[in-house]
């Protein structure tokens, strides 16, 4: 039996939450269905090279605010949200709703599971989102990239453990061989910070690259992501200092950079700690420390306690301690190796095909594959 009607996936308006759903979708319509996304206004830099027959913007906020007028406004924001999401479900009548967390998946999920669809919501991160968190009870299935060891009986009842499913681009990546530098060969450096804290590495890797030999900073090549505020000020360091470096708020071609790096320094999100591990590069993860969950030093636990990666909470990280790490990856190609191979040995390639089939068996049809 084919299935019937699109699947319609629903995302957060970030790349942590729109990446493992663009590769579900990806995966998806190769096997020939039809794939439909519901997000917010956020999603755009992101949204338009997502492989799906129609983007839906749904209404949505969160409570951040304890502002009684703000709060108000976020509630009725959400009713709205709520309504256009339940006359899309009767327009679209998916096969299947599936969630990658963020407070816009709440009104549309929570439309599907009124209307009696078929529902599964998928998390990214070793600790489960309060927007999951929320959702867990009311969908019919759970996935996850990362066993959740903190979840409750009824969440465990339903979940099964798929991995974060990863771009093509990342796949492609990954099938380039790790190789340490050596010598004097040129050493690839590649820093971002996602969408929340590229402003530390903005002050710190700077920092570091100047504390480090004149040696090895003759060898860098750097890519780092930057702040649209702290662009100039990096692109005006690395000038001045004489290293190669591509300085930019986004780059839209961050696994191939990631492919060719020989070290990467970054934040723990669940998406980025699973393609450095699908691409296996050695890596510095630096958690960031306002998440409300700590999820990130959950997600980065598995790597760094394997060898695969160093972990460096912020709170710790000094210029001199950043800049050790950095030598000690640059000047042991040996090390640098073994890191890659564990962080390799840790990432789910095929994860994206695990959650494709979890989603076709949901419909209770068989693959169009």
């Amino acid at each position: 039996m084919a299935v019937q009607g699109p699947i319609l996936l629903c995302a957060g308006g970030t790349g942590g939450h729109l990446f493992p759903a663009e590769a579900l979708a990806h995966e998806l319509r190769a096997r020939g269905l039809a794939v439909h996304l519901a997000t917010d206004e956020r999603a755009g830099r992101y949204a338009g090279s997502f492989p799906a027959d129609a983007t839906h913007v749904v209404p949505s906020a969160t409570f951040g605010s304890k502002n009684p007028l703000a709060l108000l406004r976020s509630g009725l924001k959400l009713l709205n949200g709520y309504r256009e999401a339940r006359a899309l479900m009767r327009r679209l009548r998916p096969a299947a709703v599936i969630g990658f967390g963020g407070y816009p998946t709440v009104p549309p999920m929570l439309a599907a599971a009124k209307a009696g669809l078929p529902t599964m919501i998928h998390e990214q991160n070793a600790v489960m989102g309060r927007a999951n968190r929320f959702l867990a009870g009311r969908v019919r299935a759970i996935a996850a990239g990362i066993p959740q060891s903190e979840a409750d009986a009824g969440i465990t009842a339903k979940l099964v453990v798929t991995g974060n499913p990863v771009r093509p681009a990342v796949l492609k990546a990954a099938e380039i061989p790790y190789e340490a530098s050596r010598g004097d060969a040129p050493f690839h450096l590649v820093v971002f910070g996602g969408s929340q804290g590229a402003q530390f590495f903005s002050k710190a890797v700077p920092a570091a690259i100047e504390a480090l030999p004149a040696p090895l900073q003759a060898r860098l090549r750097v890519t780092q992501q930057a702040r649209r505020e702290d662009e100039a000020e990096v692109r005006a360091f690395f000038e001045r200092m004489g290293i190669p470096a591509e300085v930019s708020p986004f780059f839209g071609d961050m696994a191939e950079r990631i492919g060719r790096a020989h070290l990467v320094v970054s934040r723990s999100g669940a998406s980025t700690v699973s393609e450095i591990c699908v691409i296996g590069r050695p890596s510095i993860l630096v958690p960031y420390p306002y998440a409300l969950d700590h999820d990130q030093a959950a997600n980065a636990a598995r790597l760094t306690e394997g060898g695969g990666a160093v972990l460096a909470q912020q709170s710790e990280l000094s210029t001199e301690r950043l800049a050790a790490h950095i030598r000690e990856v640059a000047e042991d190609p040996t090390f640098a190796e073994a890191m890659a191979t564990v962080a390799r040995s840790v990432g789910i390639p095929d994860a994206a095909r695990q959650l494709a089939d979890r989603v076709v068996a949901l419909t209770g049809a068989a693959s169009a594959r």
